[in-house]
C-alpha cells in the first residue's frame, strides 16, 4: 500500500513542478497513473484469488470434519410429490440436516398426521432454507421450502389448503409463516392454518404430562431433569418460563426448563439445580427435533457445552438425544390443532 502512495504521491509532484512542459508531463503522469493501476489490479487479483483459496480451504475443512453419521437420508420421505388431490395438508417445520432424527420427529409428525386426516394429501415444507441446502448438497435429498410447496399447490390444482406447523411458539419464524402463506391468499378457495404447539394452557399441561410421562425412568428423587429450548428475543419466549411456572403448579419439581439463546439461561438452570441436593442432570431438548443444538450445545463435549458444564459443577449426566416430535403425545397435540384448523374451514 505504501508504494501505491508513493507512485501516486510522485506523479502528482510531477504535474505541479512541471509548469513549462504541461505535454511532456502529461505523459509522464499519465504513464505513472497507468503503471498505478496495474500494479493496483495484479495486487487486487492476486488478493481476491488467495481469499478465494482460503474460503476454498476452509470450506473443504468443515466438509472433512462434518459429521456424516446422521442416518440414511433414503429413508426419509421428503412428502414433494405432485399426485396431491384438491385438499392438502402441509405441515411446515424449520427442519433439521440429522438424518434419522428427521425421520423420527418431523417425519412421525406427518406420518401422524396424514393417518388421522386421510382425506387430506399430507406434504412438507421446511422454513430453513440453509437446511434444504445442506441436505440436498450432502445427501441428494429435495426438500421444498415454504414458497416452493405453496407453488407445488398451485400447480396441482388444490382447492382447500391446511397448514401446520410444528412451531413450538407463536414466534418470528410462526409470524413470517403466516404472512407468506398470506401471499397465496387468492390461489385456493379455502386457507387455514394451525396454531403452534404451545398455544393454550391445556397445550402447557399436555406438553408437561408428555415430558414427565417420557422421562419418568430418571425420576428417582436424587435427579434434576432438565430441557433445553431454543430461546427467542421475541416475546414469546415467555413460553418457557411458563412451562415451568405449569410444572412447578403440577408438582413436578424437580423439572426445570433453560434456552441456549435465552432466558432462562444455562447460568439460570445451574443455579436453580444447585438450590437442590440433587446428584444426577438429566439433559434433553425441549425442541421438536434433536438437532444442532441437542447434539453440540447441550450433549456435546466442549468446555461451554451443557453436559461438560453440569459435570464441571459434580453432577453425573445423562443426555438423551429425542426431540418432542418422538413423542406420540405430542402428535396428537399436531392432530388437535390441525383438527381446529380444519373446523375453522365450515
Amino acid at each position: 500500500m505504501r508504494k501505491k502512495l508513493l507512485v501516486l504521491a510522485l506523479a502528482g509532484c510531477m504535474v505541479l513542478a512541471t509548469g513549462c512542459g504541461k505535454d511532456e508531463a502529461d505523459k509522464e503522469t499519465t504513464t505513472a497513473e497507468e503503471t498505478t493501476t496495474e500494479a493496483v489490479t495484479e495486487e487486487v487479483t492476486e488478493e481476491a484469488t488467495e481469499e478465494a483459496t482460503e474460503e476454498a480451504s476452509d470450506d473443504a475443512e468443515e466438509e472433512d470434519e462434518e459429521d456424516y453419521t446422521t442416518g440414511d437420508a433414503s429413508l426419509d420421505n421428503p412428502l414433494n410429490q405432485d399426485d396431491i388431490g384438491e385438499s392438502e395438508l402441509l405441515v411446515v417445520s424449520f427442519g433439521t440436516s440429522f438424518n434419522d432424527n428427521r425421520r423420527l420427529t418431523i417425519g412421525a409428525i406427518e406420518g401422524a398426521l396424514a393417518d388421522a386426516f386421510p382425506d387430506y394429501g399430507v406434504r412438507r415444507g421446511f422454513t430453513s432454507q440453509i437446511i434444504i441446502d445442506h441436505v440436498k448438497s450432502r445427501d441428494g435429498e429435495v426438500i421444498d421450502n415454504v414458497g416452493e410447496a405453496l407453488d407445488r399447490a398451485v400447480a396441482n390444482g388444490v382447492k382447500t389448503l391446511v397448514v401446520q406447523p410444528t412451531h413450538l411458539m407463536d414466534g418470528y419464524e410462526y409470524n413470517d409463516l403466516v404472512d407468506e402463506i398470506g401471499q397465496y391468499a387468492d390461489a385456493f378457495d379455502q386457507i387455514s392454518i394451525g396454531e403452534p404447539l404451545l398455544t393454550t394452557d391445556e397445550d402447557f399441561k399436555a406438553v408437561a404430562e408428555a415430558i414427565v410421562a417420557a422421562t419418568s425412568e430418571y425420576d428417582d428423587g436424587k435427579t434434576a431433569i432438565c430441557f433445553m429450548g431454543h430461546g427467542t428475543e421475541a416475546d414469546s419466549n415467555g413460553v418457557y418460563a411458563h412451562m415451568q411456572e405449569v410444572l412447578d403448579e403440577l408438582g413436578y419439581e424437580n423439572y426445570f426448563i433453560g434456552t441456549v439463546e435465552a432466558t432462562p439461561s444455562l447460568d439460570d438452570l445451574i443455579a436453580a439445580v444447585g438450590e437442590g441436593e440433587y446428584e444426577r442432570v438429566v439433559l434433553e431438548p425441549l425442541m421438536v427435533v434433536a438437532g444442532d443444538h441437542a447434539n453440540n450445545d447441550m450433549a456435546g463435549d466442549e468446555e461451554d457445552s451443557w453436559k461438560s458444564t453440569f459435570e464441571a459443577e459434580g453432577y453425573e449426566v445423562v443426555c438423551v438425544l429425542r426431540g418432542l416430535g418422538e413423542f406420540p403425545d405430542i402428535q396428537k397435540l399436531y392432530i388437535q390443532h390441525a383438527q381446529e384448523a380444519i373446523d375453522k374451514l365450515n
